[in-house]
C-alpha cells in the first residue's frame, strides 16, 4: 500500500470526497480479487422499482462484525463474519479514516450489463453523516456523481483497480452516485463498500 497522502480531493460543493488511486498495490489487489471472487457467497436478490420486480443487475454479499442487518431498496441482508482478507483491507482503511467500520457491502459486476443505478447511501441505520469507503478490485469502471437539487452539478471519474474512494460529511445528503451500464466489453469488478451501521 502506498502513502496515505497520495490522494486527490474532489472539488465539489456540499461534498467531502477523496480518491486514492493506488491505495492497494497491483499484485496485492490481484490477490484480493481472486480470493474474494472465489470465497464470497455471492447472491442475487430481486429488487422492486416503481412497482416492477426484477433481478438486481449485480451480485452482492454482506459482511459484518456485530451481526447488524442492512436494509436498502426493501432488501434485508444479514452479514457473514469478516474473512481474513476483508479484515486486512478494513484495518488499512481505518488507518486513513480514524474510525472503525462495522460492515462491508460487496458488489460483483460480472460485465458491462451489470450496474448500480442512481442512489445515495443515506439509509437511517448509517447515521447522520455516514462515511463510505469504496474499494475497487478488478475491472475499472466509470463512476458518476450528480447533485440532488442542482442538476447542472455533475462529475465523472474512473475507479481503478486497487483504488479507494472515500465519501464523508454531508456528501450523501446532497449527492447521488451510480455505476452505469456500458456497451464496452469489460471484465469483472468487485466493489467493497465499508460503512458503520448504527445499532438500533
Amino acid at each position: 500500500m502506498r502513502l496515505f497522502e497520495d490522494n486527490v480531493s474532489l472539488n465539489l460543493p456540499e461534498a467531502d470526497i477523496s480518491y486514492y488511486p493506488s491505495f492497494i498495490d497491483e499484485s496485492k489487489a490481484d490477490h484480493y480479487f481472486q480470493k474474494l471472487k472465489n470465497e464470497v457467497p455471492w447472491q442475487q436478490d430481486n429488487i422492486t422499482v416503481f412497482g416492477k420486480t426484477y433481478a438486481q443487475p449485480r451480485l452482492t454479499a454482506l459482511f459484518g462484525s456485530d451481526g447488524q442487518t442492512y436494509t436498502y431498496s426493501n432488501i434485508v441482508m444479514r452479514p457473514h463474519k469478516f474473512t481474513a482478507a476483508l479484515a486486512e483491507i478494513k484495518l488499512d482503511i481505518e488507518k486513513v479514516c480514524g474510525i472503525e467500520f462495522t460492515t462491508c457491502l460487496l458488489n460483483l459486476y460480472r460485465d458491462g450489463k451489470d450496474s448500480n443505478g442512481w442512489h445515495s447511501d443515506d439509509e437511517k441505520e448509517l447515521g447522520q453523516d455516514p462515511v463510505i469507503a469504496s474499494i475497487t478490485l478488478g475491472q475499472e469502471r466509470s463512476f458518476h456523481l450528480r447533485h440532488k437539487k442542482d442538476k447542472t452539478l455533475k462529475h465523472k471519474m474512473v475507479l481503478e483497480h486497487g483504488s479507494l474512494l472515500l465519501m464523508r460529511g454531508a456528501t450523501q445528503h446532497h449527492w447521488q452516485h451510480q455505476i452505469p451500464k456500458t456497451a464496452k466489453s469489460v471484465g469483472e469488478r468487485i466493489n467493497l463498500t465499508f460503512r458503520v451501521i448504527k445499532k438500533s
